[in-house]
């Protein structure tokens, strides 16, 4: 019978989705309530040390649109403002009402050995299952040498990495970031360093826009704003390659996140490499009930494919990377046109000889393919309107 059950590094998650750490994870009764409707997990809003001064901007979101779909999210939110006992208890509390559920204490500190090393101790002595070490927040003040400043340097993400393993009696799994020039060369510092495993990706560093009239940027905090970690639905393309890359350079598990808004992204992010996956944005936009759909969509799909559990979906994309100079091109496409679909538009046509082929042409109200001159970019099958050309 199939099942969303899987294991990871020993611990048991009921399904493969689970809450990232952001605004969804940063209260204990909302955190009680994605239980309540299915989530298996949540990685918890980071913790610092309580003498790290946080002081929030206003505002602190700004959105990309198309239409009425925000296909973009970026924020400038810090992190937790709950005490460390306070998290304690709500940990206690949370493990109690829900003992199946997963909590992974996501943890930040200076870059100073006893501060990272007491944040550990403190929380190996919880209910929480694992750590996440974020490395990786763009905006979470790299002016202070945390956050970004930490995951973008090889160096000191390997030494804080050896600082908690040191002292960590739970799995622990480094957030990495995208904001690099290549993130295996950060996983395999880790890694080397003791990491159980890898989080990715943690948001993309952005500017949102600009408004024209007033030339102030977004979010606008009383006219300024900073860069800020953008997210979401258009993010989910830089995740699955950083996932990819990172799966190709390292055996360890991998908790995806990156703009994951369905089950169908969800099983895209396990065949490159994810054991689970993490999810916020969606959630931000369209609240926690979005994992009933998530889980029997993902549970429909593995029946179909006659898969066990989420397990067997696991890298089944990795062999069919490969370096471009290993692309089979012994063989090429060509557009085929469905008369009945072609609304004889022309766009295709203007592109293609706009686009350097000039390959399409129009005649007698028919879309014409040179095979001559076509080279199978299958451009033309991405413009048309009604879906109407197909490479064969």
């Amino acid at each position: 019978m199939t099942t969303l059950a899987t294991k990871v590094l020993g611990i048991d998650f009921e399904n493969p989705f689970i809450l990232a750490s952001a605004p969804p994870t940063a209260k204990i009764e909302s955190i009680d309530k994605a239980f309540s409707l299915g989530w298996g997990g949540a990685v918890l809003k980071t913790i610092t040390p309580d003498n790290l001064e946080m002081i929030e901007a206003s505002q602190r979101y700004a959105t990309w649109k198309v239409g009425n779909k925000i296909c973009g999210f970026e924020n400038i939110e810090l992190l937790s403002h709950l005490t460390i006992q306070q998290w304690l208890d709500g940990i206690k509390y949370l493990k109690q009402k829900h003992p199946t559920k997963v909590q992974i204490a996501s943890i930040m500190a200076p870059v100073v050995k006893e501060e990272w090393q007491n944040l550990v101790k403190t929380f190996n002595n919880s209910e929480v299952d694992a750590f996440e070490l974020n490395f990786s927040c763009p905006h979470g003040m790299p002016e202070k040498g945390i956050g970004m400043a930490i995951g973008t340097s090889a160096e000191i993400s390997s030494m804080i990495t050896k600082w908690v393993m040191e002292v960590a009696k739970k799995p622990v799994f480094v957030k990495l970031s995208p904001n690099v020039t290549n993130i295996a060369e950060i996983a395999r510092a880790v890694e080397k360093a003791g990491a159980n495993g890898f989080s990715a990706i943690n948001t993309v560093q952005s500017l949102m826009g600009v408004d024209l009239e007033t030339f102030e940027p977004m979010p606008n905090v009383n006219g300024k704003t900073t860069f800020g970690g953008y997210s979401g639905i258009s993010v989910k393309p830089i995740g699955l390659r950083c996932v990819a890359q990172i799966r190709q350079n390292s055996n360890l598990p991998i908790l995806g996140i990156g703009g994951i808004a369905n089950w169908h992204d969800a099983a895209e992010y396990m065949t490159v490499g994810a054991d689970i996956v993490q999810v916020c944005t969606e959630v931000m936009v369209n609240g926690y009930a979005v994992i009933g759909a998530m889980k029997q969509g993902l549970l429909n799909y593995l029946e179909s494919k006659g898969f066990n559990s989420p397990s067997d979906l696991k890298n089944r994309a990795i062999a069919n990377l490969s370096a471009h100079e290993k692309l089979p091109k012994s063989t090429q496409v060509y557009p085929h046109i469905d008369d009945v679909l072609c609304i004889k538009c022309g766009k295709c046509v203007t592109i293609c000889n706009e686009s350097e082929h000039s390959a399409l042409s129009l005649l007698n109200g028919h879309v014409i393919v040179s095979h001559e001159a076509c080279v199978g970019c299958s451009l033309c099958s991405h413009i048309c309107p009604k879906s109407a050309i197909v490479m064969k």
